[in-house]
């Protein structure tokens, strides 16, 4: 840490150890809390209802997300995590979303088997998921839903969110949890769920009579929850000064589990309960004071630290992140207008999100774009015009939607390399500007993708058979090679048929199980992966089906086609490239080697006691086995090997 670095860093600290609570008299607070421009969002794992519970060796766990917005329309971040602890997951899991209004939906599960069940008239993707989708039935009430839900596996999770804009769920068991989820209001979902509300809180601020200077406050109450768990609460404060450093101080106050750790772009006092310690500095914990639990308490203590201004107060339950932004910088109290009532007819139009629906299709030639208009309507937009950059390619108005067509060769359309682009113009009545959004699309007329079976590294000689316990290597291929499209691997799966369960080879681009490798991809961008089928995932030799779900994009641009392509296969006994020994040849080979092994003993012995002359007999004497030796270690290893589940080592 250079010097510039370092002294503000030891000022900070000389503040912060200098600085202790004011012992005195109650005082009178005169302070009138008003809305201030200061902004606070932060993250939460407390919901307005819901339930965890343990699911353990559950083949298919079930998590359930009812959203309630009050939006016509709303975008929202789902991400899905295995958990970093150790511990057990799913081999797949069930989501079910529940929503009032619509949802455009941006979806991240790497590495996990989901099943996404949703209504597709109100959830709308932002892009393709890449995962498995079901249609969710319609049910009039929620304990319709759940009942549903139950059938298909252990309820793990359930969740009831307000207005959410990104939501953290994690698949980890939940150690204490009973062993089914019954909904509680105001839940504490740990560590399972933490989501980021889309209304800032409600930040208040106030001057203090009486106080002269120019001294600011900023105070974050966190209130108690209903799990008392140590927990860490990350505090960012953006003090937006153009003038320099404010003379500020930071009154951090929650229940005496929660310790602080603050990430500041000031100098400022620190006052909190618990322990704390700084971003710079993170495994530097500094004791904390008894500070008042109540507003009025936490108000009188910024007034014996002679603030004049609480610039920010706020009252937010127990989070995992806080974010503060304030402009007040050095003693001024900018409030915020109260908030006007809008109706729902004065809602304006969201160009943002209209342009998010846009995404345009290729095909015999024709790139074709489809605009639903409930959608548009959702969304309070009205079109005037809609049209490619040619302007005379207008969208025709059919029943229930805009639908705009052109050839590959007409209205301004470009091809390169089977990259389809152009640009549509969006003229929008509450606009005087017209809105334009790049569009792309991928034309695979001529493009033939390959799936192919080889068994060894090198690729050289594909194959449609395999015998168990021997290592197969996958290609996926495309012709012809187009260096500005991207091959992606996003699932493959092996169907033996409906006696037996499908083997998961490939999940989410990851691969399913210690017996699957990622393998570099080949001279062309080919997708490679090996697998080993071992007894106990194909029971009996058989044929089968092997599916890959790839993903062909642009290396240049946002855009995703996806396709599935399979190929059969044999899965033979080892040796037997045909076919398969069965139970009744394994024992008749069995029973003919000790008949005949016992045959030539008895012959042996017969011609021994025979022909050795009888004066030289000697008598038999028993020897006793030592009871440890070399010989004895030997003889116990003889005949058995070890191996790993996937190893390729076995006996004959």
């Amino acid at each position: 840490m250079d010097r510039a670095t370092l002294s503000p860093v030891v000022a900070l600290l000389l503040v912060v150890c200098s600085l202790r609570p004011t012992a005195g008299l109650a005082e009178t607070v005169h302070c009138d809390l008003q809305p201030v421009d200061a902004e606070v969002t932060y993250i939460t794992s407390r919901v307005p209802e819901g339930c965890v519970a343990q699911a353990p060796n559950a083949t298919l766990q079930v998590h359930i997300l009812f959203l309630e917005s009050s939006r016509e329309v709303s975008e929202l971040e789902l991400t899905i995590q295995k958990s970093t602890q150790n511990g057990t997951w799913p081999q797949a899991v069930l989501l079910v979303l529940s929503a009032n209004k619509n949802v455009l939906l941006q979806l991240q599960a790497p590495g996990i088997s989901l099943i996404l069940a949703f209504d597709p008239k109100i959830v709308i993707f932002q892009g393709h998921p890449g995962i498995n989708t079901t249609q969710l039935p319609s049910f009039t009430t929620r304990s319709q839903l759940l009942d549903w839900a139950d059938t298909k596996g252990p309820i793990a999770s359930i969740a009831k969110l307000n207005d959410p804009q990104s939501v953290l769920l994690r698949l980890d068991q939940a150690p204490g949890s009973p062993s089914s989820c019954s909904l509680e209001p105001l839940m504490d979902m740990g560590h399972t769920l933490e989501w980021k509300p889309l209304t800032p809180a409600s930040v208040r601020g106030c001057r203090l009579e009486g106080v002269p200077g120019h001294k600011e406050a900023h105070i974050v109450r966190v209130l108690p929850g209903t799990e008392a768990r140590p927990r860490t609460v990350t505090v960012k404060v953006e003090l937006r000064c153009a003038s320099g450093d404010p003379d500020a101080v930071l009154i951090l106050q929650g229940p005496p589990y929660v310790s602080w750790l603050i990430d500041a772009n000031h100098n400022m006092q620190i006052l909190t309960t618990g322990e704390y310690s700084f971003k710079i500095f993170p495994e530097k914990n500094i004791r904390g004071f008894v500070l008042p639990d109540t507003p009025e308490g936490l108000l009188g203590q910024a007034q014996r630290l002679n603030a004049s201004v609480v610039a920010s107060f706020v009252e937010l339950p127990v989070a995992s992140v806080i974010s503060l932004q304030a402009h007040s910088c050095g003693g001024g109290l900018r409030t915020s207008p109260a908030p006007i009532p809008t109706t729902s007819g004065k809602v304006s139009c969201n160009p943002e999100l209209l342009l998010s629906l846009i995404q345009p299709k290729c095909s015999e030639g024709v790139m074709t774009l489809v605009l639903k208009k409930d959608l548009i309507s959702t969304l309070r937009c009205t079109i005037t015009s809609l049209t490619f950059w040619d302007p005379s390619c207008q969208a025709e108005d059919r029943d229930d939607q805009f639908v705009l067509r052109s050839p590959y060769s007409s209205c301004g359309t470009d091809v390169t390399e089977n990259v389809v682009s152009n640009e549509v113009i969006i003229n929008l009545l509450s606009s005087s500007s017209p809105q334009r959004k790049k569009v792309h699309c991928i034309n695979l007329e001529g493009l033939n993708f390959q799936l192919g079976l080889y068994l060894s590294p090198h690729f050289l000689q594909a194959s449609n058979t395999i015998e168990l316990g021997q290592q197969g290597f996958v290609q996926v291929s495309m012709s012809p090679s187009i260096p500005e499209l991207m091959l992606q691997l996003d699932s493959c799966h092996l169907d033996l048929g409906p006696d037996a369960e499908t083997v998961e080879l490939i999940q989410s681009q990851a691969p399913k199980g210690s017996c699957v490798s990622l393998l570099a991809p080949g001279p062309g961008g080919d997708v490679r992966f090996s697998f080993l089928l071992r007894g106990y995932m194909v029971p009996t030799p058989t044929t089968g089906t092997l599916s890959c779900t790839i993903t062909l994009r642009p290396r240049t641009w946002s855009l995703e086609v996806h396709r599935t392509i399979s190929m059969r296969m044999n899965i033979v006994s080892p040796g037997l490239p045909d076919k398969g020994l069965v139970l009744p040849a394994v024992l008749g080979i069995t029973f003919g080697a000790f008949l005949i092994g016992a045959l030539l003993t008895a012959a042996l012995w017969y011609i021994y006691s025979h022909t050795r002359p009888p004066g030289k007999r000697e008598p038999v004497v028993a020897v006793a086995a030592p009871a440890s030796s070399e010989s004895s270690s030997t003889n116990h290893s003889i005949g058995s090997t070890q191996s790993t589940p996937c190893s390729t080592s076995s006996m004959a």
